[in-house]
This record gives C-alpha cells, structure tokens and sequence, in this order.
C-alpha cells in the first residue's frame, strides 16, 4: 500500500509542477521539511526540503509572478515558455523519484513518471491558459492566481490524500483531449468556410 500511495503522491505533485513549477514545489518541500504526510529524510532527494531549495523556488515563485503580470505573453512562447517547460519537467522528476525514494524503491521509473506526468500537466494547462487569456484580454489579470492556485491545490491535496493525484492527471487529461477536439472543430469550421 505504502508504494501505491507514493506512486499516487508523485503522480499529482509531478502533474501539479505541469501547471506551475515554483509554488507547488515549494509547498512540497515545506510539507516534506515538516515532516507532513511526506518526507525525504535520509535519501539523494533531501536537498527538495532543504532551507536553500525553499529559498530558491519562493525567489522563482515571485519572478515568475512579476514576469506574468508585466509581459505574460513572455510565458506563452519563446525562452520564457521552453524554461518554465523545463524547470516544471526537471522538478516533476525530481519530486516523483524522491516520492519513490523515501520508500526505498527504484527511482528511476520517478523520473521517467515524473517527466511524463508535468507533461500532460505543461500540455493541458498551457493552450487553455492561453485561450483563456485571449478571451479575457484585460480582464486576465487573475488567471496567473487561478493558474497557481489550481497547481498548489493538486499538489497539497495529493501529498495530504495521495489518491487524488491520479484523479487530477485524468482530469487533466480530459482537459487535454477537450482542448484538442474543440481546436479540430474550429479547424474544421474554418475549411468549410474556404
């Protein structure tokens, strides 16, 4: 049982890193430096609740919060999106094998599960925030809180009830398929019109 539950925490925490690296990484390693429903004490991953990795994901967290207010479209495309793509990647490994670790089981299937699972993360949660903020124009100002406020909740929620960390990847994945369809759709409008 107990390797379920880490395989379930890893799965929400990497799929939470998806949406947003720095926050829920950083609630993560707050919750495992307390010793709360996880901890890395003990393994190669005890650095991800070290007072310096905290310091460094709430200076990231801030950042990247002044970057999105000032210039969001900075985290659409370009530099800005392939290096939040892949600090979310590179954290969701490291969470997903240290979730693995402290149990003393094979971490590299967590990074393996780690990458793939902050993938459907980054390729749900990107398009929708960007179709979002599209629709919105000025009135987007609070999507960057609800983007970090949904990847906070997956990620507490499933180190607190590990079950629900694969539900949230199935709903994320729900929402990558929906977004998908309904850009068919349009698509497919859009040739009928020609």
């Amino acid at each position: 049982m107990h390797l379920a539950f880490d395989i379930f925490q890893g799965i929400g925490v990497a799929a939470a890193l998806g949406i947003r690296p720095f926050l829920p990484a950083l609630a993560a390693g707050a919750l495992a430096s307390g010793d709360a429903e996880i901890h890395f004490d003990h393994t190669d991953f005890s650095f991800l609740q070290s007072a310096p990795f905290l310091l460094a994901m709430a200076v990231c967290a801030i950042a990247l919060a002044v970057v999105e207010r000032r210039a969001p479209e900075r985290l659409e495309r370009g530099v800005g999106a392939v290096v939040l793509a892949a600090a979310s990647l590179a954290l969701g490994a490291l969470f997903f094998a240290a979730s693995l670790s402290r149990g003393h089981y094979t971490v590299w299937p967590g990074i393996v599960g780690g990458v793939l699972c902050a993938l459907v993360g980054i390729a749900a949660s990107r398009p929708l925030l960007a179709r979002a903020r599209t629709r919105l124009g000025s009135d987007a100002s609070l999507l960057p809180a609800f983007a970090e406020g949904s990847a906070l909740l997956i990620a507490v929620l499933s180190i607190v009830a590990p079950p629900v960390g694969p539900i949230a990847l199935v709903l994320l994945l729900w929402l990558l398929l929906a977004g998908r369809r309904r850009e068919g759709q349009k698509y497919a409008g859009l040739r009928i019109l020609r």
